[in-house]
Order: C-alpha cells, then structure tokens, then sequence
C-alpha cells in the first residue's frame, strides 16, 4: 500500500538579498515518516524551510502540502492546516511564561477542555517545563527554551512538524534529550521533517533523509544506509 505524501517540494527556489540560495529542490515527506534534511552551514536548508512556511517569496517551483499548493499561504494559514515549525533559535515568547508561551501555541484553537488535556501532554514529555509553569520564557537555559518551542508547537496538533536545527547551541545532554523527544513525538504518529547539521544524529533516527549542498539536494535514500555511506561520513561525520 502506497502511503499518502503530505508534503511535496517541486524545483522550489528562492532568492534574497541578490543570493540564489536554493536552487531548484526537490523532496517529499509522506505519512507516517521522520525525514531528516542535512546539510553544511550555508547549504540553504533554513531557507528551504522557511519558503515551505510562508516567510520567505519564492522565485520558482511549487509546494504542495495535502494535495494542495500552498504557495503565497502565510504561516498562519498552515498552522490552521497542521503545518507547525519550531524555527532555527526557538522565537519563544521571551515576556511571557512557560504556560503563556504554551497557551500561544493554541491560539487557533478554541477546544478549551482539549488545550488544557494537551498542556498536560507536553508537561508529560517535558517535565522540566511543567516544574517551571510560571517561569518567565526568557530566563530559562537554551536547551529549556528548545523544549518550550517544540511543546508549543504540538499545541496546534499538527499533522507535520517540521523542526529547524534543535540541537544548534545546546550541550551534549540537551542534545540526547531533544533527539530522545523527537523520536518520542514521532512515535506518537506525527509526521517530522528535520533540518539538521548533526549528521550522525539526524539520520539515526530518520526513516530517510537527503543531503543539501549550495541550493540543491545532492543524495537521497534510506537514512540508515546513508549513514553508512563512505561519501556522506566523509562530508558529514568527518571519517
């Protein structure tokens, strides 16, 4: 049985500042899929992703998400569509408090009994945040915001998560325990696409993945026989 794509990119490209940066790309993440998109600093994969999200015009191409293009929709339009990203450094409420920043996340939703079942999920998955409700976003740690962002982007139930470098900047235990969360939201039947520099990690636990260099996808393939290709451990996991 064929399983549904949710999401398709077709030669997407994307221009600012004079800079091509992606340069005609071409992906898709279907149901029930971990896809993690790796790449250098540099190699366009934010970009990618925030042309798939509304904030960034893009030049050529087309997105389809459902079916459907979504080209010129704003992220507003995709969240109301299960369409959530924790962007590349968290964008958390920083005046606001952990429990405010979660009730944020639900904003287009008015299921209040549900929202409140939800908030108890996320505290579920990250106790930290829960011991710490009342707590003002901009003074906890880097990796405690990381938690905040992806909890509240479960907040709007989305059908696909797409997570933008969760680990950037954080230390080697907040590392483990962002990686151990995005295995455990994927087993709870969220669809993910992660954008990662940490090669080794990223395809670990990815069901496939695709390698962008300079604006383009240069490899694709299953993520475990990527990770033991001699090309991607040379480029990626220095051997």
């Amino acid at each position: 049985m064929t399983t549904k794509v949710l999401l398709k990119v077709t030669g997407l490209q994307v221009a600012y500042g004079g800079i091509q940066a992606v340069k005609g790309v071409d992906f898709e993440v279907r149901e029930g899929e971990l896809v993690s998109l790796i790449g250098s600093n540099g190699a366009g994969k934010t970009t990618t992703m925030k042309a798939i999200t509304g904030t960034l015009p893009i030049k050529a191409g087309d997105i389809e998400y459902l079916g459907k293009s979504i080209k010129g929709q704003g992220p507003w339009d995709l969240v109301k569509q299960g369409l959530a990203m924790v962007p590349e450094g968290r964008g958390v409420f920083t005046r606001m408090t952990i429990l405010e920043n979660l009730q944020m996340g639900a904003y287009i939703r008015d299921d209040k009994p549900e929202i409140l079942a939800d908030i108890d999920k996320v505290f579920g998955i990250f106790p930290r945040l829960k011991e710490r409700r009342d707590q003002l976003a901009g003074t906890m740690s880097g990796g405690e915001q990381q938690m905040l962002a992806m909890g509240r982007a479960l907040m709007s139930r989305p059908k696909v998560l797409l997570l933008d470098e969760p680990s950037m900047g954080l230390s080697p235990i907040m590392v483990d325990k962002i990686f151990e969360v995005v295995k455990d939201v994927y087993a709870q039947g969220v669809t993910v696409l992660l954008v990662e520099q940490n090669a080794s990690r990223a395809l670990g636990i990815a069901n496939r993945g695709y390698v962008m260099e300079s604006g383009i996808v240069t490899m694709s393939g299953d993520a475990k026989e990527m990770l033991n290709d001699p090309k991607v451990r040379a480029a990626y996991l220095g051997e």
